[in-house]
């Protein structure tokens, strides 16, 4: 073994040393009172990292079991929503509304681009009628960062509850429920907050809470309103994921050690130096204006054979990037620099992309990538997180 393992792909993600030692902990018992005490921490803490003074429900499930679990709580078979579809994740929640039977409306965007906003607020003045929109703040798939604020300002002017997976997005950029008018917030544990997968956290609005009241659930495992009676009294409804909350609590103490500002403009920092990088080397970058902070998209030469990039890439090198989905699959790497990720792993992983592609026929425009990578990343440091940098784009 010459290299050690790099996990740059979008979720899972590295796990800290300080979580994987919780994790290794002897187990304690979810009803007793030492549990309850660390939820009473962990709930202040997920309170700060989602921006809302309501409840935030951990729930046990992927992040899928949280989408669908909004869906079914907030909304009831006939009404209608609409999808700001752009990528593979989104098409997930057209599936989970169609489940849930309801009337789906979508707005399609090319994967790759964001959505207008206008377009959000033309379809809900077309049809006042439309109960929800159901957007990915991050997309996975693509690594486009969508204008969830924006949205926010059109759906708190109508009925339509707003409800975002922010599974690739929490805890690595800015996405504060209360401030924006965002009615539903979710996430997953694998991504930006440095934990196994297997736990799902959702936040509700208050606008959100009563809808759901007045709904029949349609799920006897997902009951939002009586998970939340329980988590105030320090409970939930059945039996919690004792490792995953132990080691959320670690992650969230890692996380708000500083503040959440820091850990923002670090993954701020590492989108320049990989933008700036792949630049140089002369690939095209898939979202070209509207980008993640987690994870950044890039097309493969024509010819080139991504699936063999990326093998070449961890066999060679050590390191573990994850290629594009449906019709980018062999045609698109996907490079995650979220959570538990420094400038070191990003660019390593930046030249075991260059080395394999060369290795399987492709090129390099530049010798200088990382380089060039490294003064997007120092300017991205002195600047202000979410101003991009002219050299990006160079």
């Amino acid at each position: 073994m010459l290299n050690k393992f790099r996990l740059l792909t979008p979720g899972p993600t590295p796990l800290p040393e300080r979580v994987r030692l919780v994790l290794a902990r002897d187990m304690i018992h979810h009803r007793k009172s030492e549990f309850k005490e660390i939820r009473g921490q962990v709930q202040q803490s997920l309170q700060t990292l989602f921006g809302t003074s309501g409840t935030v429900l951990p729930l046990s499930c992927s992040g899928t079991g949280a989408m669908t679990a909004a869906v079914y709580n907030l909304f009831a078979p006939g009404q209608k929503v609409l999808v700001v579809d752009g990528g593979k994740f989104s098409q997930r929640w057209m599936e989970i509304a169609l489940s849930r039977g309801l009337e789906v409306q979508s707005i399609s965007v090319p994967w790759g681009q964001a959505v207008n906003p206008e377009d959000v607020a033309a379809a809900l003045k077309a049809d006042p009628s439309i109960a929800g929109v159901l957007i990915q703040l991050s997309e996975t798939s693509t690594g486009v960062l969508h204008p969830v604020e924006a949205v926010a300002r059109i759906t708190r002017e109508s009925r339509a509850l707003l409800v975002a997976d922010g599974i690739s997005a929490v805890g690595l950029s800015p996405c504060p429920m209360d401030q924006w008018g965002v009615d539903c917030l979710l996430t997953g544990s694998q991504k930006g907050l440095m934990l196994p997968p297997g736990l799902a956290l959702l936040a509700l609005s208050e606008r959100a809470w009563a809808c759901a009241e007045k709904q029949t659930p349609g799920c006897f495992y997902f009951n939002l309103v009586k998970e939340r009676d329980n988590v105030l009294k320090g409970q939930t409804s059945f039996t919690s994921p004792v490792g995953l909350i132990l080691g959320l609590k670690e992650s969230l103490d890692m996380l708000l050690e500083n503040g959440l500002e820091p850990v923002y403009a670090k993954q701020w920092a590492l989108t320049m130096l990989t933008r700036a990088s792949l630049s140089a080397m002369g690939l095209e970058l898939f979202a070209k204006k509207d980008f993640a902070w987690g994870i950044t998209s890039v097309l493969l030469p024509d010819g080139v054979d991504g699936t063999q990039v990326l093998r070449l890439a961890q066999e060679k090198h050590g390191v573990c990037m994850a290629g594009g989905q449906d019709h980018y699959k062999g045609r698109m790497a996907r490079i995650g620099h979220m959570g538990w990720v420094d400038w070191a792993d990003v660019a390593a992983g930046l030249y075991a992309l260059n080395d394999s592609l060369r290795a399987v026929g492709g090129y390099s425009g530049s010798r200088d990538y990382l380089e060039r990578g490294m003064a997007a990343y120092r300017a991205a440091l002195e600047g202000k997180p979410g101003v991009p940098l002219p050299l990006v784009y160079n």
